[in-house]
C-alpha cells in the first residue's frame, strides 16, 4: 500500500464493494465486467527469424535486435461470471477509445439486462467529462473503482497475464496490422473456451486484516 493513501474505513469500504461485486450471486438482469488497458503493445520485428528449440536441450533462440514500428493500446473487458472477453486495439489511449469499449458492451448486452457493473481503476480516462456524460445517457452502467495501487483487484489483469505468456513473450510481428490480427485471434480463441476466474472472500482476507489492524492502531 502507498504510504500516501491512508488505510482507513473509506479504503475498507471500496475493498468490500469490489469483493461484493465479484462474489455475490447476480440477479438474472445483471452483468459484471472488469476493464483496463494493456498499453504499448509493439510488433518488435526481429532482424532474424526465431530459431525453434531442438532436441538435446537447445532452447528457442530469439534475435535481440528488433525494429520499432509503433505501438497499440489494448482496451479489454472481462466478464467475471462467464470469462468472455471483449477487446479492441487502438493507436491512442483516450476517453474516446474507452467509450468505444463501453459501447461494445452496451450493444451486445440484451435489453433485459438492467445493470451492467464496470470494475476499473482510477485512471483519468475512466472518469473524464466525456465518460461522465456518456454514463448519464446510459443509466444501466454502474462504475466501481478499485482502490489506488490495487491493480490486482482488477480481474482483467489476470487475463492480461495469460495473453502476455501466450502471445507477447518475445514478440516478433511484421507490423501493427499483424499484431492486431494475432491479439484479436487470441481473444476469439479464448472466447470459444472462456471460463471465469474463481475469486472468493478469502482472496481479500489478508488485505482486510491489514486495514483492520491499521484502524485499530489509529484508534
Amino acid at each position: 500500500m502507498s504510504p500516501q493513501v491512508a488505510m482507513d474505513e473509506a479504503f475498507r469500504a471500496v475493498v468490500l464493494d469490489v469483493l461484493n461485486i465479484y462474489t455475490r450471486p447476480l440477479d438474472s438482469d445483471e452483468q459484471v465486467w472488469s476493464l483496463d488497458e494493456k498499453t504499448s503493445l509493439q510488433p518488435r520485428t526481429r532482424s532474424a527469424e526465431n530459431r525453434p528449440a531442438k532436441p538435446g536441450g537447445v532452447p528457442v533462440c530469439v534475435e535481440h535486435e528488433y525494429e520499432r514500428k509503433g505501438a497499440l493500446q489494448l482496451f479489454a473487458a472481462f466478464n467475471t461470471r462467464t470469462g468472455e472477453v471483449v477487446g479492441l486495439l487502438r493507436r491512442r489511449k483516450r476517453q474516446r477509445e474507452f467509450l468505444e469499449l463501453l459501447e461494445r458492451i452496451d450493444t451486445q448486452a440484451p435489453a433485459d439486462v438492467k445493470a451492467i457493473h464496470i470494475v476499473c481503476d482510477n485512471a483519468s480516462i475512466h472518469k473524464g467529462k466525456l465518460v461522465r456524460n456518456w454514463l448519464i445517457r446510459h443509466p444501466r452502467f454502474r462504475m466501481h473503482f478499485t482502490p489506488v495501487h490495487c491493480s490486482w483487484m482488477n480481474q482483467v489483469e489476470q487475463w492480461f497475464s495469460i495473453l502476455q505468456r501466450k502471445r507477447m513473450t518475445a514478440p516478433n510481428f511484421p507490423d501493427l496490422n499483424a499484431l492486431e490480427e494475432r491479439v484479436l485471434a487470441f481473444i476469439a480463441e479464448w472466447n470459444l473456451h472462456a471460463h471465469p476466474f474463481r475469486w472468493t472472500v478469502d482472496s481479500f482476507d489478508k488485505v482486510l486484516a491489514k486495514v483492520d489492524a491499521a484502524i485499530e492502531a489509529a484508534a
